[in-house]
């Protein structure tokens, strides 16, 4: 008995398969890594190659930065060599060493000076800011139940545009409930009694089950033991006050046949209280429970089966059409001196039919709109699962996936797929919402095909089959509640098993990208005008603007406290409005560049006029001068910080500055640091002490880069209002 549609061939038997009935003789064609399960641990543990989108756009990034530091620094190098060094000595009266002390002294010092170019024009503190940011955002996510197992996750995130989900437990709440009770009034001559709920119905489901209700507290949600639709059944009488328990142990059972997939059913005959006599009980797939049956009690009557089965069987296609398992009951009336067992019993096909109960695992309730938060961020959902089509489509439907407008062309069936060359299967891969009946290997090539067409890929999955995709999707959410071999292979374990979680985690992602982005921008602004302060200083014939140990003291505040600052900004729902960037997409966005070309021209333009005026000004460059230069250029990268914390937004500086840790010890830090190097630094920052009124100009003076951004911002808001 082949059947062509089982997930898995039904002719062959798997390596771990438990034998509980029957004979068989079986010829061995697998074994090892070639057996299914063989094939789930491999897979499930081979390392992936596939770079992090963050990873592919920093290496652009820092390949763009060497080119510009090197060429700079060799040029400013150049520069000065030639001007302070070549043109400047006659190196023909040149006899003895000491005559050369001064010429190698200076080439000695614009070699430094270019090189501290070259450590300037690298944001070293990128790498810091990024850890950073990562680390905060596991320990910030975990308070959203996102318990983060492998950092980059983090990010990565983030940059998703697919998420392949399962259904069981994720999108649903992995609980067998009873959706709704049709059994019919039951009037049968006073045989039994009749209330609300039929007497004879609460007997059969408390007798007829092999499932139990755990002991619960007080207050607690009551919890079962066994078959989940058996489970389901007790918590369903258990929610009408009856004690299943109570009526089981003063029911005593003569004969029970078990449930098996074969008979699709279950009989326990027992010596009922209720009647007085023997009663057989019969529960299962409603079909088979029907065709067992010779009438169906109706309001009393006692309508003939056959005519009924039509009403019964519509009534069963709109339950089925919902994705809700339905079971049949039935029961017999059995006299004393009957010593038939069960199959005898059930043999002779004159049951009477009790009626149906729908069973569905009800979809989670917050799952819809965090499916439609996830579509509005450009994110697409497949669900894949192991469940059949019908089933597929319902839960899809319901979460709002699936849509009237959909055709064949958006679902498909593991086995099915697996049929598909690679080029049609990445001609469909895109398309497809649903994959029923899904096998872990057809999982892991759906990711992988979505990986080939340029997709960022999510996969959710609980149990050990899902191993595979969770470990070669760039983002593996495994369950809380799933097996520890699918936690060992995922990136992020969602500690509440819900789907909402993996919305929340995508608002982090995006979050912390814009955080970097943001550290990019003050940090390239600062490089920007730095390296070119000392390149055009150079040329209009100064001394070096900024030394050595200046240089290394502004990149030491404004790149690893500028880091420590900007890693910390909290996220923003507003990013779950856009769409997923680009993995190909340069990580200095258009806006990006415009800023730090626009602002670093400005700033520089400020500088060297400063220089200029400064040089030409009575008594020329005075170390005093090239302090309040020092002090401006700091000061000016000090406010900028502040809107480079809100760049890309139109909020306010100080909107939210208190949640971003540590940016007001921050603030203070460089405060702090500026004024003690430039009170007590003396020569070895070459600077001189300034009075309180050089100071409140300078910090007032560059303040106005601060209130120019906030006036900018503020006139965004209204227009966008």
């Amino acid at each position: 008995d082949f059947d062509e549609e089982a997930t898995y061939a039904s002719n062959k038997v798997m390596r771990g398969t438990t034998v509980v009935d029957g004979h068989g003789t079986m010829r061995v064609l697998c074994v090892g890594d070639d057996t299914e399960i063989g094939k789930v641990a491999r897979q499930s543990t081979e390392q992936s190659t596939e770079p992090t989108p963050l990873n592919i756009q920093l290496t652009k990034l820092a390949n763009l930065i060497g080119k510009i530091g090197f060429s700079v620094a060799g040029l400013a190098f150049a520069i000065f060599f030639i001007k302070d060094v070549l043109l400047h000595y006659d190196f023909s009266s040149f006899h003895t060493f000491a005559d050369w002390l001064p010429a190698l002294k200076a080439t000695l010092q614009y070699f430094m000076m270019a090189v501290t170019l070259i450590v300037v024009a690298v944001p070293e503190g990128l790498p810091m800011s990024v850890t950073l940011s990562l680390a905060l955002n596991m320990r910030r996510m975990l308070s959203t139940n996102n318990l983060v197992r492998k950092m980059h996750a983090c990010e990565t995130m983030g940059a998703i545009t697919v998420i392949c989900t399962d259904k069981t437990g994720t999108l649903t709440q992995n609980l067998m409930q009873v959706y709704e009770p049709s059994f019919y009034s039951l009037k049968n001559g006073g045989e039994v009694g009749d209330d609300d709920i039929s007497q004879l119905v609460v007997e059969g489901i408390s007798t007829n089950s092999t499932a139990f209700l755990e002991e619960m507290a007080e207050g607690e949600k009551p919890k079962g033991v066994g078959n989940p639709t058996e489970v389901a059944l007790l918590l369903w009488l258990n929610s009408q006050n009856r004690d299943y328990l109570e009526l089981r142990e003063n029911t005593p059972v003569v004969d029970q046949l078990t449930f098996s997939t074969e008979r699709k059913f279950m009989a326990t005959l027992v010596k009922s209280p209720l009647i007085g006599k023997k009663v057989l009980y019969v529960k299962g797939a409603p079909e088979i429970v029907l065709s067992k049956c010779k009438d169906v009690v109706l309001d009393g009557k006692r309508v003939d089966a056959v005519e009924y089965r039509s009403t019964v069987e519509k009534q069963l296609l709109g339950y089925q059409n919902m994705a809700m398992r339905t079971l049949g009951f039935a029961f017999k009336i059995v006299e004393d001196t009957d010593t038939r067992d069960c199959v005898e019993l059930v043999a002779d096909h004159d049951l009477s039919f009790l009626g149906v109960v729908a069973i569905s695992d009800p979809i989670r309730p917050d799952v819809p709109a965090a499916v439609a938060k996830c579509q509005s961020a450009g994110i697409g959902i497949k669900i894949v699962t192991g469940d059949t089509p019908g089933t597929a489509t319902e839960i899809a439907r319901q979460i709002g996936l699936w849509k009237p407008e959909d055709t064949e062309r958006n679902r498909i069936t593991g086995v099915a797929f697996a049929e598909l060359t690679d080029e049609e299967a990445l001609d469909r891969v895109m398309d497809l919402k649903i994959m029923s009946r899904a096998r872990p290997t057809d999982k892991q090539r759906l990711v992988q095909l979505l990986q080939q067409k340029g997709a960022v890929v999510a996969v959710t999955g609980d149990g050990t089959n899902d191993a595979p995709a969770l470990n070669h999707a760039q983002v593996g959410l495994s369950m809380g509640t799933g097996t520890s071999v699918a936690k060992e292979a995922s990136d992020i374990t969602l500690l509440d098993d819900s789907f909402n979680s993996i919305g929340t985690a995508v608002m982090w992602g995006r979050s912390l990208y814009k955080n970097i982005q943001r550290f990019i921008v003050f940090q390239l602004t600062i490089n920007f005008v730095a390296l070119l302060i000392v390149l055009l200083g150079s040329l209009i014939g100064t001394e070096l603007p900024l030394t050595v140990t200046q240089m290394l003291w502004v990149n030491l505040i404004m790149d690893t406290f500028a880091a420590l600052a900007l890693a910390s900004i909290p996220p923003s729902e507003s990013v779950m409005k856009e769409k997923p960037r680009s993995s190909n997409d340069f990580i200095i966005s258009k806006p990006m560049r415009s800023y730090i070309l626009g602002v670093g021209s400005a700033f520089l333009v400020i500088l060297m006029g400063m220089l200029y005026w400064f040089n030409h000004a009575e008594g020329g460059m005075t170390p005093e001068r090239l302090t309040i230069f020092f002090t401006f250029f700091v000061m000016l990268q000090f406010w900028n910080l502040f809107n480079a914390r809100v760049f890309g937004t139109t909020d306010s500086a100080f909107k939210g500055i208190s949640k971003s840790y540590g940016m007001e010890l921050i603030v203070l830090a460089i405060l702090i640091g500026q004024f003690l190097i430039v009170q007590f630094g003396g020569a070895v920052f070459r600077t001189t002490p300034l009075d309180l009124v050089t100071w409140v100009i300078i910090i007032a003076s560059t303040s106005l880069v601060l209130w120019i951004g906030e006036a900018i911002r503020f006139i965004q808001r209204l227009t966008q209002k």
